[in-house]
């Protein structure tokens, strides 16, 4: 008996509202990021073209600095009893982030979560940004990888989480979509302010489906 629940990370999970906007205004390049942003939402350029445009301004950076600032992203009140909580009722976690795998992947081992998707920059030997990026999570990525989990997984219940526009696509492929402090115009089945609002719709339907 498996179950899957499927998490985007930032606003989510975690404190961060976008690792690319984040790490702009560390570096100073948020001015040009934002033109860049607005190329890519007139249909201009491509999720991957974007995301590369993006990197290309912080080439020359090191990783420990892009670590600093993921180290310092906090979580959201109770991510971690809602993800051990998960753990006992036999749901696989997956995280699906079009933000950075250098927090996704902190996030995700500190968790334990089985599966974790995110865009991942590209390092030189010396561990300095080189401006390429892999587009793993493009931004209407997440319902093709959770349908690809769906298949792998074949589980009874799945379960998605969210905040943004990125994330319809992954609610549209689950059996209950739960939208936490959406964003305007994005709705889920449930509409919640927190995770302990989450773990209390969870633990309904395992009651429910006498699960």
């Amino acid at each position: 008996m498996v179950r899957l629940i499927a998490f985007d990370l930032e606003g989510t999970l975690v404190k961060s509202v976008s690792s690319w906007v984040e790490l702009h205004k560390r570096f100073g390049t948020w001015d040009t990021g934002r033109e860049y942003a607005d190329l890519f939402f007139s249909g201009k350029i491509d999720y991957a073209r974007w995301a590369e445009l993006d990197a290309s301004l912080w080439r020359g950076h090191t990783k420990e600095e892009i670590m600093e600032w993921a180290d310092s992203v906090g979580y959201m009140d109770g991510a971690r009893e809602l993800i051990e909580f998960l753990r006992e009722n036999d749901f696989r976690m997956a995280i699906l982030s079009s933000g950075l795998m250098c927090l996704a992947g902190r996030i995700a081992k500190e968790l334990g979560v089985d599966y974790v998707f995110a865009n991942e920059l590209i390092f030189d030997e010396n561990g300095v940004v080189t401006g390429k990026v892999n587009p793993a999570v493009d931004f209407e990525g997440k319902g093709k990888i959770l349908r690809g989990l769906k298949e792998e997984l074949k589980p009874e219940l799945t379960v998605a989480v969210g905040d943004g526009y990125n994330d319809i696509s992954m609610f549209r492929e689950a059996d209950v979509s739960i939208a936490i402090n959406p964003h305007e115009g994005v709705e889920g089945d449930h509409n919640v302010e927190s995770l302990w609002e989450v773990k209390e719709i969870i633990q309904g339907l395992l009651e429910e489906g006498g699960r």
